[in-house]
């Protein structure tokens, strides 16, 4: 219908059951969503997808399916993880109508990810990892059990609906730092930390934080390249400086 949703992508991890990637792509084709990510699935056939969600052709020609979450969200500028759970660190917003609002309105400047984890056990801490903000659908506090087609529609309901907000308009050289640039940024940032003996006590707590840090202020991809080039420059000065 609309350019943003156009720009949302639906990621589903490590589903078990073809039923639920058919019910998934009946609620996108529902809501107006079109750009489907599957994270090594089970093996199934197309047919069983279009068994369920029939007329889908478009969005199982757009489908990916690809073997690990880092390329699934690898030009993702901006992913909702769903979760009944919050974290500490990340707590999970239930205001699904502002946040579907918000959503649309960044989809215009950059894809948008909802991430959605495996039928039995949700999103991991890793994945969570790579969220930007989590959602918690508000439904009855008494029965929270949703099945992977119905969390999908209900979400993809909201920013149907969604009026979007009136984003700011970025200057013409700025342009959000994708999920692959933050990665590559972190990948850098650790090894130049391990060269100056920075971890204590191993790297885990403070990349965490690093990351949310960096999450949190949505960089620019020229500000995530700069970072990325000073943990570059680090580690090649330490090189220079053992080989005197």
């Amino acid at each position: 219908m609309t350019s943003e949703l156009d720009n949302i992508a639906v990621v589903l991890m490590h589903t078990r059951d073809v039923r639920n990637i058919g019910g998934a792509v009946r609620a996108m084709k529902n809501t107006g969503l079109s750009q489907l990510r599957l994270v090594a699935p089970a093996p199934f056939a197309a047919e069983d997808i279009t068994g369920i969600a029939h007329r889908s052709e478009d969005v199982l020609a757009s489908m990916r399916v690809v073997p690990t979450l880092g390329e699934a969200l690898a030009d993702a500028t901006y992913v909702v993880g769903t979760s009944a759970r919050a974290r500490g660190d990340l707590p999970a917003r239930s205001d699904v109508r502002t946040l579907a609002a918000e959503l649309r309105a960044r989809a215009q400047r950059g894809r948008v990810a909802l991430l959605f984890g495996p039928e039995d056990n949700g999103l991991d801490n890793a994945a969570l990892d790579r969220c930007h903000a989590l959602v918690r659908l508000p439904i009855n506090p008494a029965y929270t059990s949703l099945n992977l087609a119905q969390a999908v529609l209900l979400l993809g309901y909201e920013l149907w609906m969604a009026a979007p907000a009136q984003p700011a308009q970025p200057a013409a050289s700025s342009q959000p730092a994708t999920a692959a640039d933050l990665e590559q940024c972190f990948a850098e940032a650790e090894r130049a930390l391990q060269a100056i003996q920075f971890f204590k006590s191993g790297s885990a707590p403070t990349m965490r934080a690093l990351r949310q840090l960096l999450q949190r202020a949505e960089p620019q991809a020229r500000e995530v390249a700069l970072l990325t080039a000073i943990a570059r420059e680090v580690q090649a000065f330490l090189r220079r400086t053992a080989s005197q």
